[in-house]
């Protein structure tokens, strides 16, 4: 999961090197919480207008977590 949300990240990003991320231990409900860093001037690239790419990479994160019967929430920090 963590290699997909990178390497989505980094097919979006212009500084590939400074991608990472970084997963939380599953909480009580069993959320996995994964961390999206990327440059400061990535972000925009990152978020989208209006938000549309984060929400897409969200989708995507939650469609791959089905196949593996987990929960995950991506933050993009």
């Amino acid at each position: 999961m963590q290699e997909l949300l990178e390497a989505v990240a980094k097919g979006l990003v212009e500084d590939k090197d400074a991608v990472q991320v970084t997963a939380d231990e599953p909480n009580e409900e069993g959320v996995v919480v994964f961390h999206l860093h990327v440059a400061e001037g990535d972000m925009g690239r990152v978020i989208g207008k209006q938000g549309r790419i984060a929400k897409a990479i969200r989708v995507v994160m939650r469609a791959a977590a089905v196949r593996e019967n987990t929960k995950v929430m991506v933050e993009i920090d």
